[in-house]
């Protein structure tokens, strides 16, 4: 049985954990309040930008842009004039976007996302036809596929901890050219999406290229028939291609702040359960140390009264 010192440096050691625990957890909710404002304040431009987007597509039904899945790249060709032929063995690259924390103590947090990004990893191992390339948020998710040695493309610095609009465009403005260069093909997103206050999913979003089916287009009758409320200039090719990047960074955007919400709810569950427990250890270790003081005691004056009746037989 450990010994009454012993318990009191256990019982002065919990106490000290429990007051960073604590603090961790109201630092957590200042923190997620601020976050579900950001959010709020972002969320109008993500459910603007699309009808924005419908309405172009229904003004110029057969638009032929990089950014949608039903693009028709030109036809190459070689210095004597003949079609330049695709290469065979070149195979297509998905580009994922990683977001995780820059650190730990967030519960499942982290290795949540983690675990659907090796998902996809070990797809392309089992013969998928794509190639996958990780780009990563957050220093735990950096430090944790150098750990495993898994390539990591481009690691963005300092940005987890501080979702700003200026940090979402340099993270388009690194990817995307990428993309309209044909370098990559697809382009994913690994966050963390908050349900409700009590759950958090780790969820995989495809970003470009753009499903047109998704934004209801008239067909090419039905928009000639259509009398036009707004004229596209220079023209719907290049508006469409101005509109991408700014949809790319306030996605972008979006998605970090509620990966960050996110975080600091999960570490704010974290921080509680780990006060409560904290809380239960200190009630048994007091009632141990009790226990073990009134033995002392009860010791003690056993051993006085022991004492003096051997002085009282000896007189």
């Amino acid at each position: 049985m450990a010994s009454e010192k012993e318990i009191k440096n256990r019982i002065k050691s919990i106490n000290d954990t429990q007051k960073i625990t604590n603090a961790m957890y109201l630092i957590s909710s200042m923190k997620l309040k601020k976050a579900r404002v950001l959010l709020e304040n972002a969320q109008p431009y993500i459910d603007e930008i699309h009808p924005a987007i419908s309405m172009i597509l229904r003004s110029v039904p057969d638009i032929n842009n990089v950014f949608f899945d039903d693009y028709k790249p030109p036809v190459k060709r070689n210095e004597d004039g003949s079609i330049k032929e695709k290469d065979p063995h070149r195979k297509k690259v998905r580009a994922y976007l990683v977001i995780t924390a820059d650190k730990g103590l967030a519960g499942a947090y982290n290795h949540n996302v983690i675990k659907l990004a090796e998902q996809k990893l070990k797809e392309a191992e089992d013969g998928d036809e794509y190639d996958h390339r990780f780009y990563v948020v957050g220093e735990l998710g950096r430090q944790y596929f150098k750990s495993k040695g898994i390539r990591v493309s481009h690691h963005f610095m300092y940005t987890a901890q501080d979702p700003k609009i200026s940090r979402a465009f340099a993270i388009a403005q690194h990817i995307l050219p990428k993309y309209e260069s044909g370098e990559i093909d697809e382009i994913y997103m690994i966050y963390t999406v908050m349900v409700n206050s009590m759950r958090e999913d780790a969820t995989v979003e495809k970003i470009f290229p753009l499903h047109r089916k998704e934004y209801e287009p008239l067909s090419a009758e039905e928009a000639r028939e259509e009398q036009p409320v707004f004229q596209i200039w220079p023209s719907a090719d290049a508006v469409i291609s101005q509109m991408m990047p700014e949809y790319f960074s306030g996605f972008v955007y979006s998605a970090l702040v509620e990966a960050f919400a996110c975080e600091q709810n999960a570490r704010m569950t974290a921080m509680k359960a780990a006060n409560d427990n904290a809380s239960e250890m200190l009630k048994n270790l007091n009632i141990q140390y009790n226990r073990i003081r009134q033995a002392s005691i009860t010791q003690e004056i056993t051993e006085v009264i022991g004492g003096a009746k051997a002085l009282k037989k000896k007189k």
